[in-house]
């Protein structure tokens, strides 16, 4: 399922609203290849977020083309950076994954396709399930969400509100219920009902919480036994503000669940976008979609070309 392709220029502006300080002084950075500049491109890189994996190759990568005299300058140095980090975010991450970043799974089976959306407390995970129901929904598709957070009645009812609002069904468990068995009943009422997408909210949780990272592997679980192939695509939304905490999130959900994707809200913000580099590198994990602001519509597929451009090209 291709999503969310560019409709006008403000889109593009995006980027470049991310690139913060950090990142414009990577990219103008114009000294020579001494071993002092490398340690300050270091430094710099660290500063916006790449994380020491992503860094120290970055590095490596850029020193081993100084010293055979393959780049000089600045400039040089800008483009042997940009097609480094080109070739990390277009890595393969396993078979049926998109090295784009810009498709979601579909069923090819019977029955609805089921999207299983995990993350901890306060990333955004709610905001960010309804623009994906309702892109889907403008797309002529029949949409039903479910609310595995039987603990919070309030964002039980949170969800159910934005569900109403962009025109998806709604399914809903006892207060205190068990998380598993509203998967199992979601599942259940998109066959029932021929709904095209099932979407599973799941509570949010620390990531260092083990008894609901327990509780997130029977919900895997119960969706799996029930449906073939489900869920086709476990998306874990994650806030690109809070930098290599989220490296350290991802590495605990990957632990319960088979996650496929990653939601980054909140790109409009303060995020440094070296981010997206580091879960990339880290995990071969694609960033599939981000958050680009608080609208219902402000949902997009994250285009790896627009952000190297925006990284490496903007305005300096």
């Amino acid at each position: 399922m291709r999503l969310f392709r560019k409709k006008d220029e403000t889109r593009k502006s995006i980027w470049k609203k991310m690139v913060d300080l950090a990142l414009t002084d990577v990219r103008v950075l114009a000294t020579g290849m001494d071993d002092e500049s490398l340690e300050e491109l270091e430094e710099r890189l660290l500063a916006a977020d790449f994380g020491v994996p992503a860094t120290l190759r970055l590095v490596e990568h850029v020193e081993s083309l100084a010293r055979r005299g393959k780049i000089r300058g600045g400039g040089q140095l800008r483009e042997a950076l940009k097609e480094e980090v080109a070739r990390i975010l277009a890595e393969d991450d396993g078979p049926g994954r998109s090295t784009e970043g810009v498709e979601l799974a579909e069923n090819p089976g019977d029955g609805p396709t089921v999207y299983l959306v995990v993350g901890v407390n306060g990333v955004g995970k709610t905001t960010s399930i309804a623009k994906l129901a309702h892109y889907l929904v403008q797309q002529g598709k029949s949409v039903l969400v479910a609310a595995g957070d039987t603990y919070r009645a309030g964002a039980v009812k949170q969800l159910e509100t934005w569900a109403t609002r962009v025109g998806a069904d709604f399914v809903r468990g006892k207060e205190g219920g068990d998380p598993a068995a509203v998967a199992f009943d979601a599942v259940e009422a998109g066959i029932a009902r021929g709904a095209d997408v099932v979407i599973v909210d799941t509570a949010g949780r620390l990531h260092t919480n083990r008894g609901l990272m327990d509780e997130l592997r029977k919900v895997d679980r119960v969706i799996r036994r029930r449906l073939e192939g489900a869920p086709h695509e476990t998306l874990i939304v994650l806030d690109a503000t809070v930098g290599q905490n989220a490296v350290a999130q991802v590495r605990a959900f990957r632990e319960a669940a088979e996650l496929s994707g990653i939601i980054l809200a909140k790109m409009d913000s303060t995020a440094r976008g070296g981010i997206v580099v580091a879960l990339r590198q880290e995990f071969g994990l694609p960033v599939k979609l981000v958050g680009l602001g608080e609208k219902v519509e402000d949902l997009d597929a994250f285009d790896p070309q627009e952000f190297l451009q925006g990284v490496f090209d903007g305005e300096r």
